[in-house]
This record gives structure tokens, C-alpha cells and sequence, in this order.
């Protein structure tokens, strides 16, 4: 039973950073590619972010809730200044803080035992397990880069190819 738990976490782990980095961060990067800096720190009307704002909003979300509390390390991070921020910062920096972002998480999903997933946490006035969490940075960055990738649609009428030459009408016959 011991080493079934241990699988799941690892599996976990690894699929928490396969979505988060391997396919969320690079998304995000190539939307910003796709984007004049104007066009970054858009916002339609003053209830609405930019696609600036929502990369400050993930990279600060994902180092609050994994980062700092399943990593135990400081939580530093000024949620409302996510969203004030009226940019420009070059686009550079955001892709800067989205491979910090990378480079700290990787080792905190290294770290993840199971009694740490079994664990209960107390992080942004929610007491959730580890594994909740997990989950919950892999939705919500997932969430947030629907609303990149639909802006920069919508801005440039492009498809994104997300997938390349991969055959997505395959089946698992």
C-alpha cells in the first residue's frame, strides 16, 4: 500500500508539472510572442485584466498555494498588485518570472511526499490537503491561460496549434 501511494504522488507531482510548465508556461510564452506590449496590458474595461495582469496573477497564485505552502517558504505575495499593475513591464520580464516560477516549483514537486499530500494546509483563507492544492494550481492556471489563449484568438485570429501535426481525432482503439 505504502509504495501504491508513493506512485500516486510521484504521478501527481509529475503530472501537476507537466501541466503547469511543460505545457502551461509554454503556451503562455508563445501567446506573449504573438503579442505587441500594448496589446499585453490591454484591458477592455476596468473589470476586466489584461494578459499582463493574468500572468502576475499565475505566477503569484502558483507561488502562494505550492511554492510557499507546500515548500514552506515565505508567502510574500501581494495578490491585489497582481492586478493594479498597469505595465508596461517589457514583455521579457513577465517570461522571467514565469521561468523563476518554473525553476522554484520543480524542486517544491520533488520534495512532495505523500504524508505532505495527506497533509492539511491553511494558504489565502482556505484549509485544504495537499493534494487539493495540487489540483487547484493545475485548474486555475489552466482557467487563466483559456482567457490568454482566447484574447490573443480573438486579438489576432490565429490559431495557436497548441498541438502541432499531433492527431487529435485519434482513438484509444
Amino acid at each position: 500500500m505504502e509504495k501504491t501511494a508513493h506512485l500516486i504522488a510521484r504521478q501527481l507531482c509529475q503530472e501537476t508539472h507537466r501541466r503547469i510548465c511543460e505545457e502551461g508556461i509554454v503556451r503562455i510564452k508563445k501567446c506573449l510572442d504573438q503579442l505587441s506590449l500594448t496589446e499585453i496590458w490591454y484591458r477592455p474595461n476596468e473589470n476586466s485584466n489584461s494578459v499582463g495582469n493574468l500572468v502576475l496573477h499565475l505566477c503569484g497564485n502558483v507561488r502562494q498555494w505550492a511554492i510557499s505552502t507546500l515548500g514552506k517558504q515565505a508567502d510574500v505575495r501581494n495578490r491585489k498588485a497582481e492586478f493594479e499593475e498597469r505595465g508596461p513591464l517589457a514583455k521579457q520580464q513577465l517570461i522571467m518570472k514565469l521561468d523563476k516560477l518554473e525553476a522554484d516549483l520543480l524542486p517544491v514537486l520533488d520534495a512532495l511526499q505523500p504524508s505532505d499530500l495527506a497533509a492539511e494546509y491553511r494558504v489565502q483563507g482556505f484549509r485544504e490537503s495537499g493534494t487539493a492544492i495540487l489540483l487547484h494550481v493545475s485548474e486555475h492556471f489552466s482557467y487563466h491561460l483559456g482567457q490568454i489563449t482566447y484574447f490573443v484568438k480573438m486579438k489576432k485570429d490565429i490559431d495557436v496549434n497548441y498541438y502541432g501535426d499531433q492527431d487529435l481525432d485519434a482513438t484509444g482503439k
